[in-house]
Protein backbone atom coordinates (compact mmCIF):
# COMPACT_ATOMS: atom_id res chain seq x y z
CA UNK A 1 0.00 0.00 0.00
CA UNK A 2 2.75 2.22 0.67
CA UNK A 3 4.00 2.04 -2.82
CA UNK A 4 0.54 2.36 -4.31
CA UNK A 5 0.64 5.98 -2.38
CA UNK A 6 4.09 6.95 -3.87
CA UNK A 7 2.70 6.04 -7.37
CA UNK A 8 0.34 8.19 -6.51
CA UNK A 9 1.81 11.17 -5.30
CA UNK A 10 4.32 10.63 -8.62
CA UNK A 11 1.40 10.36 -11.11
CA UNK A 12 -0.15 13.67 -9.30
CA UNK A 13 2.75 15.61 -9.94
CA UNK A 14 3.11 14.70 -13.45
CA UNK A 15 -0.63 15.66 -14.32
CA UNK A 16 0.20 19.23 -12.56
CA UNK A 17 3.10 19.91 -14.23
CA UNK A 18 1.34 19.10 -17.58
CA UNK A 19 -2.00 20.80 -16.63
CA UNK A 20 0.32 23.86 -15.12
CA UNK A 21 2.18 24.36 -18.75
CA UNK A 22 -1.60 24.43 -20.76
CA UNK A 23 -2.88 27.00 -18.67
CA UNK A 24 0.37 29.28 -18.61
CA UNK A 25 -0.20 29.41 -22.37
CA UNK A 26 -3.74 30.10 -22.10
CA UNK A 27 -3.81 32.15 -19.49
CA UNK A 28 -0.65 34.25 -21.66
CA UNK A 29 -2.83 34.34 -24.91
CA UNK A 30 -6.41 35.30 -23.27
CA UNK A 31 -4.98 37.86 -20.73
CA UNK A 32 -8.35 36.58 -18.33
CA UNK A 33 -7.60 36.86 -15.06
CA UNK A 34 -9.68 33.84 -14.13
CA UNK A 35 -7.27 31.56 -16.45
CA UNK A 36 -3.78 33.68 -15.11
CA UNK A 37 -5.11 32.89 -11.56
CA UNK A 38 -6.14 29.39 -12.60
CA UNK A 39 -2.21 29.03 -13.90
CA UNK A 40 -0.96 30.13 -10.58
CA UNK A 41 -3.28 27.51 -8.63
CA UNK A 42 -1.59 24.72 -11.03
CA UNK A 43 1.60 26.07 -9.81
CA UNK A 44 0.74 25.77 -6.27
CA UNK A 45 -0.85 22.53 -7.45
CA UNK A 46 2.62 21.62 -8.21
CA UNK A 47 4.28 22.22 -5.70
CA UNK A 48 1.80 20.64 -3.27
CA UNK A 49 2.05 17.27 -5.19
CA UNK A 50 5.86 17.63 -4.43
CA UNK A 51 5.17 18.45 -0.88
CA UNK A 52 3.11 14.99 -0.71
CA UNK A 53 5.59 13.15 -2.76
CA UNK A 54 8.82 13.75 -0.20
CA UNK A 55 6.00 14.14 3.02
CA UNK A 56 5.03 10.28 2.04
CA UNK A 57 8.65 9.09 1.84
CA UNK A 58 9.34 10.95 4.53
CA UNK A 59 6.59 9.45 6.57
CA UNK A 60 7.56 5.89 5.74
CA UNK A 61 10.72 6.07 7.37
CA UNK A 62 10.93 3.80 10.86
CA UNK A 63 11.54 5.09 14.25
CA UNK A 64 14.48 6.34 15.39
CA UNK A 65 16.87 7.74 17.96
CA UNK A 66 15.06 11.50 17.27
CA UNK A 67 11.69 10.41 16.01
CA UNK A 68 10.78 7.19 18.64
CA UNK A 69 7.54 7.30 17.85
CA UNK A 70 8.02 7.41 13.59
CA UNK A 71 7.44 10.19 11.17
CA UNK A 72 3.82 9.92 10.70
CA UNK A 73 3.44 13.78 11.18
CA UNK A 74 5.03 14.31 8.45
CA UNK A 75 1.93 13.73 6.55
CA UNK A 76 -0.05 16.31 8.66
CA UNK A 77 2.61 18.74 7.94
CA UNK A 78 2.23 18.67 4.29
CA UNK A 79 -1.79 19.00 4.88
CA UNK A 80 -0.72 21.75 6.61
CA UNK A 81 1.44 23.42 3.89
CA UNK A 82 -0.96 22.74 1.19
CA UNK A 83 -3.56 24.51 2.46
CA UNK A 84 -1.41 27.37 3.28
CA UNK A 85 -0.49 27.37 -0.33
CA UNK A 86 -4.58 26.99 -0.90
CA UNK A 87 -4.16 30.06 1.27
CA UNK A 88 -1.72 32.18 -0.82
CA UNK A 89 -3.63 31.07 -4.18
CA UNK A 90 -7.21 32.46 -2.97
CA UNK A 91 -5.49 35.56 -1.39
CA UNK A 92 -3.97 36.14 -5.16
CA UNK A 93 -7.39 35.25 -7.10
CA UNK A 94 -8.96 37.76 -4.61
CA UNK A 95 -6.96 41.15 -5.09
CA UNK A 96 -6.62 40.27 -8.84
CA UNK A 97 -10.29 39.93 -9.46
CA UNK A 98 -11.31 43.00 -6.80
CA UNK A 99 -8.62 44.92 -9.57
CA UNK A 100 -9.80 43.80 -12.88
CA UNK A 101 -13.81 44.81 -11.26
CA UNK A 102 -12.81 47.87 -10.60
CA UNK A 103 -10.65 48.18 -14.32
CA UNK A 104 -11.70 45.98 -16.95
CA UNK A 105 -9.54 44.78 -19.26
CA UNK A 106 -10.23 42.90 -22.67
CA UNK A 107 -10.18 39.21 -23.20
CA UNK A 108 -8.93 37.20 -26.28
CA UNK A 109 -8.89 34.00 -27.57
CA UNK A 110 -11.98 32.48 -25.78
CA UNK A 111 -12.12 29.45 -27.03
CA UNK A 112 -8.71 28.71 -26.04
CA UNK A 113 -9.15 29.64 -22.41
CA UNK A 114 -12.76 27.84 -22.58
CA UNK A 115 -11.02 24.67 -23.84
CA UNK A 116 -8.30 24.67 -21.38
CA UNK A 117 -10.29 25.12 -18.20
CA UNK A 118 -12.71 21.97 -19.54
CA UNK A 119 -9.60 19.79 -19.80
CA UNK A 120 -8.02 20.83 -16.46
CA UNK A 121 -11.58 20.32 -14.76
CA UNK A 122 -12.06 16.91 -16.12
CA UNK A 123 -8.49 15.45 -15.32
CA UNK A 124 -8.04 17.16 -11.94
CA UNK A 125 -12.01 15.54 -11.35
CA UNK A 126 -10.94 12.52 -11.93
CA UNK A 127 -7.14 12.62 -10.11
CA UNK A 128 -8.61 14.16 -7.23
CA UNK A 129 -10.90 11.41 -6.60
CA UNK A 130 -8.73 8.74 -6.97
CA UNK A 131 -6.42 10.50 -4.34
CA UNK A 132 -9.17 11.16 -1.91
CA UNK A 133 -10.63 7.50 -2.55
CA UNK A 134 -6.16 5.88 -1.60
CA UNK A 135 -6.16 8.32 1.40
CA UNK A 136 -9.55 7.24 2.62
CA UNK A 137 -7.90 3.62 2.18
CA UNK A 138 -4.88 3.87 3.36
CA UNK A 139 -5.31 7.16 6.08
CA UNK A 140 -2.83 8.90 4.35
CA UNK A 141 -3.74 12.86 5.27
CA UNK A 142 -0.76 14.02 3.08
CA UNK A 143 -2.32 12.12 0.13
CA UNK A 144 -5.84 13.33 1.41
CA UNK A 145 -4.54 17.20 1.08
CA UNK A 146 -3.51 16.89 -2.21
CA UNK A 147 -6.67 15.07 -3.28
CA UNK A 148 -9.02 17.94 -1.92
CA UNK A 149 -6.18 20.57 -3.18
CA UNK A 150 -6.98 19.52 -6.55
CA UNK A 151 -10.44 19.77 -6.05
CA UNK A 152 -9.81 22.95 -5.54
CA UNK A 153 -8.64 23.47 -8.98
CA UNK A 154 -11.76 21.86 -10.48
CA UNK A 155 -14.13 23.92 -8.70
CA UNK A 156 -12.16 27.10 -9.75
CA UNK A 157 -11.60 25.80 -13.17
CA UNK A 158 -15.02 24.98 -13.66
CA UNK A 159 -15.95 28.36 -12.38
CA UNK A 160 -13.57 29.98 -14.68
CA UNK A 161 -14.31 28.11 -17.81
CA UNK A 162 -18.42 29.11 -17.18
CA UNK A 163 -16.98 32.48 -16.83
CA UNK A 164 -15.35 32.82 -20.34
CA UNK A 165 -18.64 31.07 -22.00
CA UNK A 166 -20.57 33.55 -20.41
CA UNK A 167 -18.01 36.28 -21.97
CA UNK A 168 -18.02 34.57 -25.06
CA UNK A 169 -22.20 34.76 -25.41
CA UNK A 170 -22.65 38.20 -23.94
CA UNK A 171 -19.59 39.78 -24.70
CA UNK A 172 -19.38 41.19 -20.56
CA UNK A 173 -15.97 40.56 -19.52
CA UNK A 174 -17.49 41.68 -15.88
CA UNK A 175 -18.17 37.87 -15.32
CA UNK A 176 -14.07 37.00 -15.47
CA UNK A 177 -13.33 39.08 -12.12
CA UNK A 178 -17.60 37.77 -10.50
CA UNK A 179 -16.27 34.51 -11.04
CA UNK A 180 -12.83 34.81 -9.69
CA UNK A 181 -13.97 36.27 -6.35
CA UNK A 182 -16.92 33.53 -6.13
CA UNK A 183 -13.91 30.79 -6.76
CA UNK A 184 -12.04 32.25 -3.67
CA UNK A 185 -14.68 31.76 -1.20
CA UNK A 186 -14.24 27.78 -2.33
CA UNK A 187 -10.66 27.62 -1.85
CA UNK A 188 -11.19 29.69 1.45
CA UNK A 189 -13.49 27.09 2.89
CA UNK A 190 -11.67 24.18 1.60
CA UNK A 191 -8.12 25.96 3.21
CA UNK A 192 -10.10 25.87 7.01
CA UNK A 193 -10.84 21.92 6.90
CA UNK A 194 -8.06 21.10 5.89
CA UNK A 195 -6.02 23.59 8.14
CA UNK A 196 -8.78 22.13 11.29
CA UNK A 197 -8.01 18.75 10.46
CA UNK A 198 -4.60 18.73 10.03
CA UNK A 199 -4.03 20.77 13.34
CA UNK A 200 -6.13 18.21 14.99
CA UNK A 201 -3.52 15.80 14.95
CA UNK A 202 0.24 18.22 15.84
CA UNK A 203 -2.44 18.70 18.90
CA UNK A 204 -2.95 14.96 19.85
CA UNK A 205 -6.50 14.98 19.51
CA UNK A 206 -8.01 12.07 20.21
CA UNK A 207 -9.57 9.67 17.89
CA UNK A 208 -12.88 9.66 16.27
CA UNK A 209 -15.83 8.74 18.17
CA UNK A 210 -16.48 5.79 16.38
CA UNK A 211 -12.50 4.68 16.04
CA UNK A 212 -12.77 4.60 19.94
CA UNK A 213 -16.11 3.11 20.33
CA UNK A 214 -14.71 0.33 17.91
CA UNK A 215 -11.64 -0.30 20.49
CA UNK A 216 -14.26 -0.21 23.09
CA UNK A 217 -15.50 -3.12 21.50
CA UNK A 218 -12.57 -5.27 21.04
CA UNK A 219 -12.25 -5.13 24.84
CA UNK A 220 -15.46 -5.90 25.80
CA UNK A 221 -14.86 -9.43 23.71
CA UNK A 222 -12.22 -10.13 26.02
CA UNK A 223 -14.25 -9.54 29.06
CA UNK A 224 -13.99 -12.24 31.36
CA UNK A 225 -10.11 -12.46 30.89
CA UNK A 226 -9.36 -8.92 33.06
CA UNK A 227 -10.75 -7.07 35.83
CA UNK A 228 -11.03 -3.48 34.42
CA UNK A 229 -9.54 -1.07 32.02
CA UNK A 230 -9.01 2.65 32.41
CA UNK A 231 -6.90 5.74 31.57
CA UNK A 232 -7.71 4.63 27.32
CA UNK A 233 -5.83 7.56 25.06
CA UNK A 234 -5.65 7.85 21.69
CA UNK A 235 -3.82 10.00 19.07
CA UNK A 236 -3.18 10.05 15.09
CA UNK A 237 -0.08 10.98 13.82
CA UNK A 238 -0.22 10.51 9.97
CA UNK A 239 -1.68 7.40 8.35
CA UNK A 240 -1.06 5.99 11.88
CA UNK A 241 -3.30 5.58 15.22
CA UNK A 242 -1.77 5.38 18.42
CA UNK A 243 -3.46 3.64 21.24
CA UNK A 244 -2.55 3.61 25.35
CA UNK A 245 -4.11 1.94 28.58
CA UNK A 246 -3.97 0.42 31.90
CA UNK A 247 -5.64 -3.19 31.77
CA UNK A 248 -6.19 -4.74 35.44
CA UNK A 249 -5.89 -8.49 35.97
CA UNK A 250 -6.69 -10.82 38.11
CA UNK A 251 -4.82 -10.69 41.49
CA UNK A 252 -3.10 -14.03 40.55
CA UNK A 253 -2.83 -13.87 36.87
CA UNK A 254 1.25 -14.95 35.72
CA UNK A 255 3.22 -12.26 33.71
CA UNK A 256 3.29 -14.84 30.60
CA UNK A 257 -0.69 -14.70 31.03
CA UNK A 258 -0.35 -11.11 30.97
CA UNK A 259 1.41 -11.01 28.05
CA UNK A 260 -0.21 -13.23 26.00
CA UNK A 261 -3.90 -11.66 26.73
CA UNK A 262 -2.00 -7.97 25.73
CA UNK A 263 -0.73 -9.38 22.47
CA UNK A 264 -4.08 -10.84 21.68
CA UNK A 265 -5.89 -7.15 22.10
CA UNK A 266 -3.24 -5.32 20.42
CA UNK A 267 -3.84 -7.97 17.38
CA UNK A 268 -7.89 -7.66 17.57
CA UNK A 269 -7.55 -3.44 17.68
CA UNK A 270 -5.38 -3.72 14.37
CA UNK A 271 -8.01 -6.06 12.81
CA UNK A 272 -10.12 -3.62 13.28
CA UNK A 273 -8.28 -0.68 12.97
CA UNK A 274 -4.96 -0.95 10.68
CA UNK A 275 -2.25 0.27 11.37
CA UNK A 276 -2.85 1.22 15.03
CA UNK A 277 -0.07 0.98 17.33
CA UNK A 278 -1.47 -0.23 20.99
CA UNK A 279 0.72 0.24 24.14
CA UNK A 280 -1.39 -1.47 26.79
CA UNK A 281 0.26 -1.46 30.66
CA UNK A 282 -0.51 -4.33 32.96
CA UNK A 283 -2.07 -3.65 36.52
CA UNK A 284 -2.94 -6.28 39.26
CA UNK A 285 -6.02 -5.72 41.06
CA UNK A 286 -5.86 -4.89 44.71
CA UNK A 287 -7.39 -8.26 45.88
CA UNK A 288 -9.99 -6.44 47.80
CA UNK A 289 -12.86 -8.65 46.93
CA UNK A 290 -15.84 -6.76 48.59
CA UNK A 291 -15.19 -3.78 46.31
CA UNK A 292 -14.84 -5.29 42.98
CA UNK A 293 -16.12 -8.78 43.01
CA UNK A 294 -18.75 -8.29 40.70
CA UNK A 295 -15.86 -6.99 37.85
CA UNK A 296 -14.01 -10.02 38.73
CA UNK A 297 -14.12 -12.45 36.43
CA UNK A 298 -12.45 -15.38 38.70
CA UNK A 299 -13.41 -13.86 42.34
CA UNK A 300 -13.44 -17.36 44.25
CA UNK A 301 -10.07 -17.80 42.66
CA UNK A 302 -8.66 -14.09 43.16
CA UNK A 303 -9.65 -13.91 47.00
CA UNK A 304 -8.59 -17.49 47.71
CA UNK A 305 -4.91 -16.74 46.10
CA UNK A 306 -5.74 -13.47 48.07
CA UNK A 307 -5.90 -15.48 51.42
CA UNK A 308 -3.01 -17.86 50.71
CA UNK A 309 -0.54 -14.92 50.17
CA UNK A 310 -1.79 -13.45 53.63
CA UNK A 311 -1.08 -16.54 55.33
CA UNK A 312 1.99 -16.86 53.74
CA UNK A 313 3.22 -13.42 55.19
Amino acid sequence: MAGEKLRAARFSVATSLTILVFKLGAGVATGSVGVLSEAAHSGMDLLAALVTYFSLKAAQAPPDERHRFGHGKFENLAAVIEASFILLVAALILVESLRRLFSPRAISYLDAGIAVMALSAVANFFLSRYLIRLARQTGSAALLADGLHLLTDVYSSAGVFAGLVLIRLTKITLFDPLIGIVVTGLLFRTAYFLLRDSLQSFLDVRLPEEEEAAIREVLEGFKGEYVSYHNLRSRRAGAERHVDLHLVLPYDATVAEGNALVRRITRAINERLPRTYVLISTDPCNAVCEECRRYCPQPDRTEASRRENSRGK
